[in-house]
């Protein structure tokens, strides 16, 4: 019998090695190499402190930055670990609300949503991407017309012109990768740092 288990035990043991040791490694190794930034996450620094990743939204509340995309992640409650908070672009916990069409919870957000934007910008209609989760909760990027859309408020409370803050969003426009894939769009964080820098000049 044992004659028989050796050979199965030989392959379990050698295809664990190569697929769960050899392979992860050599393709970590060889990501390091040929894209190191990526590898290591997208990293944005600023002063030599890591302050986010290309690759993960994170929250800004105040009016002299560029919103991103609403976020339905959720953490535990510290007070009740049965329960769930809301924990925008939480990592840990990716995902979406899984309201549908019909419920009126997200029915009531969305419109809640849709009125402060009305009021912030009431000349322009309202980009679905302002209102609406993605499906990972994460999303870094905005289209450049929810960017566009933010401009009066953000050189508002900026005290800077309208037409310098579009230019940045211009200047922060990606195209589709390869010019079939994605949607163009504009990186929150690395449009609020520029943001930053020409404010500080």
């Amino acid at each position: 019998m044992l004659r028989e288990i050796r050979p199965a035990i030989i392959l379990l043991l050698l295809l664990t090695a190569i697929t769960g040791l050899a392979y992860p490694l050599a393709m970590t190794a060889i990501a390091g190499v040929i894209f190191p930034k990526q590898a290591q996450g997208s990293l944005i620094e600023k002063d030599g402190k890591v302050i986010g990743s290309a690759l993960i939204g994170q929250e800004f509340k105040d009016d002299k930055y560029f919103h991103g995309r609403p976020s339905a992640t959720s953490a535990p409650d510290p007070a009740d670990s049965s329960k769930t908070v809301s924990a925008p672009y939480n990592a840990a916990n990716s995902g979406g609300s899984n309201l549908g069409p019909t419920s009126k919870a997200l029915a009531d957000r969305i419109k809640e949503d849709v009125d402060k934007l009305k009021a912030e910008n009431p000349n322009a209609s309202v980009p679905v991407d302002l209102v609406t989760t993605s499906a990972s909760g994460l999303d870094p990027d905005i289209s450049p017309e929810a960017a566009l859309f933010q401009v009066p408020r953000v050189a508002k409370a900026r005290k800077m012109p309208e037409e310098r803050v579009r230019q940045l969003v211009t200047e922060h426009s990606q195209g589709r990768m390869a010019g079939l894939l994605g949607e163009v769009r504009v990186n929150v964080l690395a449009l609020n740092l520029a943001l930053d820098a020409a404010a500080a000049k």
